[in-house]
């Protein structure tokens, strides 16, 4: 098979000594760019070739019709191809994700749950649909306890089947295409198809995935013999097939997601997960069959003239990051600029306060009452801003804030653990449709089930693993049939009722931080999009900042220090995929994964 390699690192490396400014090229820092890594994908067209040079250049895509932004070249080629033949958004999305499932297993697929967040042109309407999975009826209060009452260690619970929740990436996928599609279902599965019968190119990042996890996934017999055959890890420029991933596309192609839902494909799902070895789970064939996708109304907080809108509960994401941008609002961050430690000190204490209420008040609000309409309020946030503003120094203590409720509740402080993985794709179509998605099995390779192909997620271990603290239940505890509270913070920016930014990112509980970052570079500091996803990550979610190793905002740790803020330098793997909305269309794709922005 013939193969074209890209060698982006070194050019991606050229730029880590810029600026953090819109006057001058922003850093575009990869972790892998210090050992100049060759990124291989086969048979790409010439305009997907074009696009991986134009991030390289630290240039944005420009179009004028149809613009997609993904975390992968073949799945983002699938997705074009699908909007080239008039297809919408909703229809893109689907060759999108079945492709990503295909070749970056380890972030999201069939076996997973997503959020969508919709503008629909002709209607002016924005909406979401919650695609997350949920506990299975069977789960107690104390799953994830051991015998005395304590926690289990994280990726004790994670690895095996007493993790998995009940799938939602297949009906979101379909539930979206019933709403907004018009090509033909059937189709939209062509490319995955095709690449899982004929064969793909294990890729730089799935490769060094799958190296760096072989312990965990040689522990299952299926898993073992997909990733790492023979016990030897899967290499970079390997040529794969996976034959029962394309046979399972075929079955959903002609009959839809159902398949998944009952019947033997659901059978095996369960028989997984019941029969994991040494940690079992609780699946079961009813939990599938009652699985539904919820229509839910976006969460919009104001930030300059414009309305930053997301997916609500059992997400955190909109509301968090709205509370960030609502906080930064109410100071002069575009005078400020992006290289001034007071910006940062800002965010970073507006990001503190806004955590100091997830950890308190989000969670599913189908099951636990939420004060969201007091969290988003202006007056509640611009009061939490006045403490970051009676300042000059960061806070030295933050605490949930008491946000009007329609009703009484005592709640206690989240005890969570997310890590990152997850996925992205960023959509606009000619029609004007607008679409932000994040998808995810939750950790890197999810539960390690692997199932006909496909991986089951553990995201299950997304609830706090206790269920009260000091007397008070914690609001994300796990319960029968709950969805898990989640960081996935797929955004659309509206201005005069029309989309004018498009983004998400993965990234665990660290998506909130940098989606809230990039809207920031974009609106307050004129960063074009490729700009805004590139430039260096300062993160601060519960006391210490974390700064992007490698990168020109290393400068800015000894001024935060001297601030009063604990500071660690560390890798910080954002995969934010960016479009902005305008005269013309302009995408951008993070340059610490091997996603591109392709449109034309």
């Amino acid at each position: 098979m013939f193969q074209r390699k890209c060698l982006i690192a070194t050019a991606l490396a050229t730029f880590i000594s810029g600026q953090i400014n819109a006057q001058t090229t922003t850093d575009t820092v990869a972790p892998e760019a210090e050992t100049e890594l060759t990124v291989v994908f086969s048979g790409l067209s010439d305009a997907a070739e074009a696009a991986i040079a134009t991030k390289a250049s630290g240039a944005p895509v420009i179009a004028d019709d149809w613009m997609i932004a993904a975390a992968n070249p073949l799945a983002v080629e699938a997705g074009a191809d699908v909007l080239r033949d008039g297809g919408t958004a909703a229809d893109a999305l689907i060759a999108v994700q079945t492709v990503l499932g295909l070749v970056e297993p380890q972030s999201s697929g069939l076996g997973g749950g997503a959020f969508l967040v919709w503008y629909d042109a002709k209607t002016g309407k924005l909406t979401t649909l919650d695609g997350r999975e949920t506990a299975p009826t069977a789960v107690t209060p104390t799953v994830f306890q051991d015998e005395n009452g304590e926690p289990l260690s994280f990726f004790d619970a994670v690895v095996g089947g007493l993790s998995v929740g009940t799938p939602g990436t297949p009906r979101l996928m379909e539930e979206a295409h019933r709403r907004w599609g018009r090509a033909n279902w059937s189709g939209l599965f062509d490319a995955a198809i095709d690449h899982a019968i004929q064969g793909f190119v294990v890729s730089e990042r799935m490769a060094s995935s799958i190296a760096d996890d072989a312990e965990r996934l040689g522990r299952f017999g299926p898993t073992a013999d997909y990733f790492v055959p023979n016990g030897t890890p899967l290499v970079a420029g390997t040529t794969i097939t996976n034959q029962a991933y394309g046979d399972v596309l075929r079955q959903i192609a002609l009959h839809g997601a159902d398949v998944m839902y009952s019947g033997p494909i659901a059978e095996d799902i369960v028989e997984a997960v019941r029969n994991a070895d040494g940690n079992p789970g609780l699946l079961a064939m009813s939990d599938l069959e009652d699985y539904r996708v919820i229509e839910r109304p976006a969460v919009c907080v104001a930030y300059r003239q414009k309305d930053v809108c997301g997916m609500g509960p059992p997400s955190s994401g909109a509301l968090t990051v709205g509370q960030i941008l609502g906080m930064a609002g109410q100071f002069d961050l575009p005078a400020l600029g992006a290289e001034n430690p007071e910006s940062w000190r800002i965010i970073g204490d507006a990001s503190r306060l806004a955590f100091a209420d997830r950890g308190r008040y989000m969670a599913d609000s189908d099951f636990v009452p939420m004060p969201t309409k007091g969290l988003a309020d202006p007056f509640y946030i611009e009061g939490r801003a006045n403490q970051i503003e009676a300042t000059d120094k960061a806070l030295e203590t933050v605490a949930p804030g008491e946000p009007a409720w329609d009703h009484a509740m005592l709640l206690a402080d989240d005890q969570s653990i997310e890590l990152p993985s997850t996925s992205h794709i960023s959509i606009v179509d000619s029609y004007g449709n607008a679409l932000s998605m994040t998808t995810t099995i939750e950790n890197g390779f999810g539960s390690r089930l692997f199932v006909r192909g496909f991986l089951l997620n553990n995201e299950l271990t997304d609830f706090s693993f206790r269920t009260h603290s000091d007397g008070f239940p914690i609001a994300n505890r796990i319960e029968p049939g709950k969805r898990p509270r989640s960081s996935m913070a797929p955004t659309i920016v509206m201005e005069n009722g029309t989309p004018v930014l498009v983004i998400g990112s993965p990234g665990g509980s660290r998506i909130i931080g940098y989606v809230a970052q990039a809207i920031i570079a974009h609106v307050d500091w004129g960063m074009d999009v490729q700009q805004a996803v590139s430039m260096p990550h300062l993160v601060n979610r519960f006391g210490t900042y974390d700064v992007e190793e490698g990168t020109s905002a290393v400068a800015l740790v000894e001024p935060l220090t001297s601030l009063g803020f604990e500071v660690e330098t560390r890798g910080l793997n954002s995969g934010l995929h960016a479009i902005s909305i305008g005269d013309q269309l302009k995408g951008g794709a993070d340059p610490r994964r091997e996603g591109i922005a392709l449109g034309e």
